[in-house]
């Protein structure tokens, strides 16, 4: 049966209760989808328990915009998680997490710095310091995040092991649509026609022959073009089609 819990304090009385279990966490914004899902079956793979959290952070918003229409379906992920078998989920409120009204917060001077840090100032502090609390609340043996988002895992990464915690941290493969786009839940914003167009995103960047290149090809097929650069033996790419934006890297051959 799935719990559904609310309170840190909820959650460490429920963690007594499983000594010598390996503890495996998934912190999601919810709005599911089967990325999340491989993430989660990763877990129970490797783990006695498994604990799912779904918390849409508003600390990691530069816009505040795109934090109101963040897609929420409390209703439907349980659902969801409860069809998969997860044992906890946890959903806490933003009163919970920030008592300190994020007065203390987690920052990053190198990784964060380029791409994603440089196109949403302030979003890893929000990220990191979200998922320190998490972490800090659930003490899970592994936590897992997926490669879709490539410079948050390895922050998150860098962040475990400057501060010495015992999860381990573990990057998934992003999953990708029939059509190759990375699965995200922003996508359900887009428009049939920009759907359509979205596939476009992850075979430019995979086939063009330089970064350069990428984003001319990009910007001529009507994408609003926030970055693509080549680093850590990666092609990374951020996007707006439609208002909406998307984010995508790959492995380069």
């Amino acid at each position: 049966m799935t719990r559904l819990l609310h309170t840190a304090n909820q959650w460490r009385e429920m963690r007594k209760q499983l000594p010598g279990r390996t503890i495996g966490f998934v912190p999601t914004m919810g709005a599911l989808h089967q990325g999340h899902m491989a993430l989660i079956q990763r877990a129970q793979t490797d783990n006695d328990v498994t604990v799912v959290s779904i918390f849409v952070n508003p600390t990691q918003f530069n816009d505040k915009t795109d934090y109101q229409r963040y897609p929420r379906n409390d209703e439907r992920d349980m659902e969801l998680l409860t069809s998969q078998g997860v044992d906890f989920v946890f959903m806490p409120s933003v009163e919970e997490l920030y008592p300190d009204k994020y007065s203390i917060r987690i920052s990053e001077s190198e990784i964060s710095n380029i791409m994603e840090g440089r196109s949403r100032p302030g979003h890893f502090d929000g990220v990191l310091t979200v998922v320190m609390k998490l972490l800090g609340i659930i003490r899970p043996h592994r936590s897992y995040f997926g490669e879709k988002d490539y410079q948050q895992y390895l922050l998150i990464k860098k962040m475990a092991e400057a501060f010495f915690l015992e999860t381990q941290i573990i990057p998934c493969a992003t999953v990708r649509d029939s059509d190759g786009v990375a699965l995200s839940s922003r996508n359900v914003l887009l428009g049939p026609e920009e759907r359509l167009k979205a596939a476009r995103f992850p075979q430019i960047l995979a086939t063009a022959p330089t970064a350069d290149d990428a984003a001319a090809q990009l910007q001529q097929e009507g994408f609003t073009v926030d970055y693509v650069c080549d680093t850590w033996g990666r092609r990374f790419g951020a996007v707006r089609l439609g208002g909406i934006r998307l984010i995508d890297n790959m492995v380069m051959a």
